[in-house]
């Protein structure tokens, strides 16, 4: 498992936002950043969670600034980039991370449910982008999206991830282009299996974690720090010509498609009600 590698100074001076920094792989992102230098800004909806997870931060040295705000409301969001340039200095790195996720035919997947993942997953990482668009003009920054392998095949009992992390990797390209002459980097990555996440717990069970590890090249699950250096990567100079990428930090998970994950679907997991 990958451990985490404090690369000192590589994002000093450096103001990171992370949207769903309260937990799982985007705090892991959030305590990589913080080990590299960088001043933190985590954003979620629930202040006390994220303050907890602020003190997981501190241990690093570095400021930490927990702004409460949900994705879906652009107004929200817009204030948090304005705090959080008063408070920590002017964004250089964003990371749109928060996002929504359960088990679903179609058959069974609500309006409510499918519009639900696209506002937070899609929706919210439109607004965030669009909040945090002057500050990364000024600094000639760069954004992170987390996307997943649901944008590149179809994935049983996933039609809305899909479609919102499909829109995501679009979203993420088109700003390439439209922001590229601003100085603004904008890519994403997508995860494999991350062990100890709600993603897994969601995804996953004792029945079928033996059948997606075998759908994972590198034979094991990863780990939340294989995500928060890809990101520390991304958002460095080292990454100053890189833009409009999509990454897959999966063990190469994706190169075998989502045969594997619809059969255990199919087989263990019940329908939404």
């Amino acid at each position: 498992m990958s451990e985490l590698k404090p690369q000192t100074g590589m994002l000093e001076g450096q103001v990171a936002f992370i949207t769903g920094g309260g937990s799982g792989i985007n705090l892991g992102i959030a305590k990589n950043m913080a080990a590299a230098g960088a001043k933190i800004a985590i954003c979620g909806r629930t202040f006390e969670k994220l303050e907890k997870a602020a003190e997981e931060i501190r241990e690093h040295g570095v400021d930490v600034f927990p702004v409460a705000a949900d994705v879906r409301d652009l107004e929200a969001m817009e204030k948090a980039f304005v705090e959080t340039k008063a408070t920590l200095g002017t964004v250089s790195i964003v990371v749109a991370g928060a996002a929504g996720n359960f088990m679903s035919k179609v058959e069974d997947l609500s309006y409510n449910g499918f519009k639900t993942v696209v506002d937070i997953d899609l929706i919210g990482s439109f607004n965030t982008a669009k909040a945090a668009h002057e500050q990364l003009k000024e600094t000639k920054g760069s954004i992170i999206f987390i996307s997943a392998g649901q944008s590149l095949d179809g994935y049983s009992h996933q039609a809305h991830v899909c479609a919102a992390k499909a829109g995501i990797d679009k979203l993420m390209k088109t700003l390439a282009i439209e922001w590229g002459p601003q100085g603004i980097r904008s890519n994403s990555i997508i995860p494999g299996p991350i062990d100890g996440t709600e993603g897994m717990k969601r995804l996953s069970s004792p029945e079928t974690l033996p059948m997606l590890i075998q759908s994972v090249p590198a034979r094991r699950l990863g780990s939340v720090n294989d995500i928060g250096q890809a990101a520390v990567f991304l958002s460095s100079n080292l990454a100053g010509y890189i833009t409009g990428a999509v990454l897959p930090v999966c063990g190469g998970q994706t190169l075998g498609g989502s045969g594997l994950f619809n059969f255990a679907a199919d087989q263990f997991h019940k329908p939404a009600k």
